[in-house]
């Protein structure tokens, strides 16, 4: 499940933030002969320890700590041993349901949890639900460990006398729009498919953790509080304290806020086999795709498995890796696939064994699936290289060691701990699995590969058309309503945790008090200046021994060309697919054997070229990165390859629900002179793409991507002193070319722009897409930090006006808030609220309403000032622990010009905001009356509902 925080959040979703920072698994080559070689697998799993200790209560809670002081946070997690293959026949949907009701208060702190979280500074909160289990987590300064504890203890000791039917309708709207949103997504029927071949009527992992409309409208509060009575008892849940704390403390702790909890019944497990399929099944769906997906499926053994190790190293030469068999036949040699991919997806009892090749559209699919299909038996009788499994193995440690470096979030220390704890009685589990991939020869991975993946096969494919009743029904939905395999979570896994807005009610009885937390010590940021001027960004960051580089250019997508948009982004998808000495291959391969990845993509105001790489490769990384920056090939054949990529994103952006309006609505407030006067999804326009020659990339890699618009920016592992050499090494000696440097320009044309509502039709959509956008009187340059804050207030926060009132109130909406994204140049205000369709027209009213009131009679209470002010400064130490995040914030400082100890400078800015200076800050720059509104939906029932707004209602189309 997902709720959205806004204020970030949409700035990712809409394309404006993304800083193209977090290297994606793609390619490298042989390494150079100066070069040393990759470390060895032993000296990486040697690299990974998470040291630990614990104890258990009397009641049962099994309690585990890992000191980590870093920095002053700890990282709580929670697991109860309870997810959605524990509900019985008619339940469907329960434990996700009751993950949502634990977040809306207990017996002694009533009211919304997660404004108590953001209260106390929490960062990387969120609550999750899948097949075993269910967690939450967050991360909290070590002056609130304490009232973390306490709030934690309380919802799992005294939560059902505050449990009401109205708060159980209330999030039964609120998950029932969740499963309404993963189903309007293309693709968004797969998993219900996928479960139903494959699981026999009455195994417990055949339902989707979602659950059916149905059985989520007969939930009753007696079943709630069956449910917490039989499976919320302190002896079914792994408590895991990760960060600046140590056993003796945790001990003194725990016992006091969990010791006194009367432990449940017995926990009692429920079984599952791992079945297999009597015969091949193939199936065919149809849905409102771009292109036709392949795929297979097999359930395989669950995490104890002692072949699973295999069978993921296996799928990952086959289809997984940058380098793979898949890729290199179907997508680079005979171009019949614009994508593959293979994998397991892991669970307690089984995992699910799956491969998938997006076709290429106009070609063949029956074809493509029986080339797939030989490929798969030519790879099962002659199995996999040393060298594969090799790049396969240091890809997955490398992951591991990256996850790591943050004691919380979703792969931090905590939930690495836990789920060993949890699925396999043992924290360690990790370690053990990480040998077994070090260890796993090419006969194991062929004999795991063919014992499993030789079986009877699921193939099912989904191709262009509408969907049908019969598919429609696999879901569990009513009146014709419409997965991939995803945990369901309480908010966006995406999105950081925001600030809070409004401020929870008393608690009953007191809550500890918050400890003195002291203000941000941002890392020095040391800077240098290659010999050719390129300057260096550096801060140290040693907790795990891994490097990050971005190379950042001042292009972006603003810098796209504006005859043939998709330049800037065909550029930078072109880079790592070969250089003037190295093949695409090569590239990627190299990626893989040193455990680095390059990535280059663009944000509106940059283009960045990443790299991930671990320290004893460093060198040998920098040497393809620099490679990929300075000597791209864009070979003819490669610009043929990816053109037909980028058209068939393009296609599919028109096919998602909030890709379609991200292309709709820029144009509308920006005009089409304006640089952001584009699709905020980057991907430029299908006439575009089709007109650029490879003269144009080069040329736009010559005028933009060069040594005289760099910026190098490194984080990690590492000291100046060492780095410096090397940078200079690969970039030191790199001169500008001849041509001149690109500038871009940034006016407004004399347009109207009037107040309006734009409707797309999307037809069979079970929800309506919301986004409306309006320029503000802002520019990024200005750092417009009290803007931002009043933002949270109205709708960045979990707890602001618009989400409390869509989401809490009404029930309409899984997320809905507003954004300020981070450009550099004019900002706009963005509304986002995929609403339920028959409410489309009333959530306009409503959030229209809500915007107006903040703006006029109904501005900035003290006590919204107050939970945001001392949301966001308790928040800023947790926001800073990883290499990544302080890259990030380096890079967000050198874009808009603020000084490296910005943020060591933001509590005493914050402290200084009154409301007032909120209302002022939010009216002078906001005209709300001047909003566009961009809905996408099912015209037809929606077009009525729209007169009731009051504004002009247009059709709109993606005819580009």
């Amino acid at each position: 499940m997902t709720l959205s925080p806004l204020s970030r959040r949409l700035s990712l979703l809409i394309g404006l933030s993304a800083m193209a920072l977090t290297p994606m698994t793609q390619a490298v080559a042989q390494t150079s002969a100066t070069s040393a070689a990759p470390a060895p697998l032993s000296s990486l799993v040697a690299a990974v320890d998470i040291p630990y200790e614990q104890f258990t209560l009397k009641n049962g809670l099994r309690v585990i700590v890992h000191t980590d002081r870093k920095a002053p946070v700890v990282a709580v997690s929670v697991w109860y041993h309870v997810g959605s293959r524990f509900e019985p026949a008619g339940k469907t949907g329960f434990a996700h349901l009751f993950e949502h009701l634990m977040f809306y208060g207990s017996e002694n702190a009533d009211g919304p949890f997660f404004g108590r979280l953001e209260d106390i500074g929490a960062t990387d909160w969120n609550g999750t639900t899948w097949f075993d289990r269910t967690n939450y987590f967050e991360t909290v300064p070590t002056g609130a460990l304490d009232r973390a504890l306490f709030l934690e203890s309380d919802r799992m000791g005294h939560l059902l006398g505050a449990v009401t039917q109205l708060k159980l309708d209330t999030q039964r709207g609120v998950v029932q729009n969740e499963k309404r949103m993963g189903e309007n997504e293309p693709y968004g029927l797969v998993e219900y498919a996928q479960l139903a071949a494959l699981l026999p009527e009455g195994h417990p992992y055949r339902h989707s953790t979602i659950g059916s409309m149905a059985d989520l409208n007969n939930a009753s509060l007696g079943d709630v509080q069956d449910w917490f009575k039989t499976h919320y008892g302190p002896n079914n849940a792994v408590l895991v304290l990760a960060g600046d704390i140590d056993v003796a403390t945790a001990k003194k702790k725990v016992e006091r806020w969990f010791g006194n909890i009367v432990a449940g019944p017995p926990p009692q497990d429920v079984e599952a086999t791992v079945p297999t399929l009597d015969k091949d099944v193939e199936k065919v769906m149809h849905d409102n795709v771009a292109a036709t997906r392949l795929y297979r499926n097999w359930v395989v053994p669950g995490v104890n498995g002692a072949d699973l190790p295999a069978i993921d190293l296996a799928l990952s030469v086959f289809g997984g890796l940058a380098s793979s068999r898949l890729y290199n036949t179907l997508v680079r040699d005979e171009k019949v696939a614009v994508g593959v991919k293979a994998n397991v997806q892991p669970f307690e009892k089984l995992s699910i064994a799956e491969i998938t090749v997006d076709v290429k559209p106009g070609t063949d699919a029956v074809a493509v699936g029986k080339r797939l299909d030989a490929l798969l038996a030519d790879y099962l009788a002659k199995g996999p290289t040393a060298d594969e499994v090799q790049r396969a193995a240091t890809r997955q440690l490398a992951g591991t060691i990256s996850g790591l470096e943050q004691v919380g979030g979703f792969s931090g220390k905590a939930v690495t701990l836990a789920e060993g704890a949890v699925y396999s009685n043992d924290p360690d589990k990790y370690r053990k699995d990480l040998a077994a991939y070090a260890a796993a020869t090419p006969a194991q991975v062929a004999e795991a590969a063919r014992k499993w993946l030789g079986r009877p096969v699921f193939r099912l494919t989904v191709a262009p058309g509408e969907r049908s009743a019969a598919d429609n029904a696999l879901a569990g939905n009513v009146h014709g309503e419409g997965a991939t395999h995803k945990p369901a979570h309480f908010r966006d896994p995406a999105a950081p945790a925001p600030a809070a807005a409004t401020p929870p009610a008393p608690t009953k009885i007191a809550e500890p008090p918050i400890e003195p937390v002291a203000d941000l010590d941002f890392p020095a940021v040391e800077h240098a200046k290659l010999k050719n001027g390129i300057a260096v960004q550096f801060a140290r960051r040693a907790t795990v021994p891994v490097v990050r580089v971005s190379v950042a250019f001042d292009a972006g997508n603003a810098a796209d060309d504006r005859a043939k948009l998709g330049t800037a982004a065909l550029t930078t998808a072109l880079l790592d697919e070969g250089t003037t000495t190295r093949s695409a291959l090569e590239i990627a391969e190299e990626q893989e054997r040193l455990g680095a990845s390059v990535s280059a993509g663009n944000s509106m105001d940059r283009t960045t070229v990443g790299l991930f790489a671990l320290k004893p490769n460093l060198d040998a990384s920098l040497g393809l990165l620099a490679d990929v920056v300075r000597n791209p090939a864009f070979a003819p054949g490669e610009v043929e390859r990816l053109r037909g990529q980028m058209l068939t994103r393009i296609a599919a952006e028109k096919t998602e629900p909030t890709a379609i309006a991200q292309r709709m609505l820029p144009p509308l407030l920006y005009g089409k002179l304006h640089p952001y006067g584009i699709p905020f999804t980057g991907s430029g326009t299908e006439s575009g793409v089709k007109a650029v020659t490879r003269a144009d990339l080069t040329a736009f890699h010559d005028r933009w991507l060069r040594p005289d618009n760099a910026t190098i920016f490194v984080t990690g592992d590492t000291s100046l002193a060492e780095l410096l050499p090397l940078l200079e090494k690969r970039f030191g000696d790199w001169k500008a070319p001849a041509t001149s440097k690109g500038s871009k320009l940034f006016r407004m044309d004399r347009m109207a722009r009037p107040p309006r509502i734009i409707l797309i039709d999307k037809p069979q959509s079970p929800q309506s897409m919301i986004l409306a956008g309006v320029l503000t009187a802002k520019k990024g340059t200005d750092n417009p930090v009290t803007l931002q804050s009043a933002n949270e207030v109205l709708g960045g926060s979990t707890t602001s006006r618009l989400t409390m009132d869509l989401r809490e109130t009404k029930g309409w909406a899984y997320g809905a808030g507003t954004s300020l994204p981070g450009v550099k140049d004019t900002i706009p205000l963005l509304v986002y609220a995929p609403v339920q369709t028959d409410k489309t027209g009333e959530s306009i009213i409503a959030a229209r309403q809500d915007i107006k009131d903040f703006l006029t009679t109904k501005g900035t209470t003290e006590a919204e000032r107050n939970q945001t002010i001392n949301g966001q400064i308790l928040s800023l130490p947790g926001s800073f622990e990883t290499s990544s995040d302080l890259l990030g914030a380096m890079m967000r400082n050198s874009l808009i010009g603020r000084a490296d100890d910005f943020y060591e400078t933001l509590p005493n800015i914050y402290r200084a905001m009154t409301a007032a200076d909120f209302d002022k800050a939010a009216r002078e720059a906001i005209n709300a009356d001047g909003l566009i509104w961009v809905v996408v939906g099912d015209a037809k029932l929606v077009r009525p509902q729209l007169d009731a707004v009051g504004l002009p209602v247009e059709v709109g189309t993606l005819a580009d």
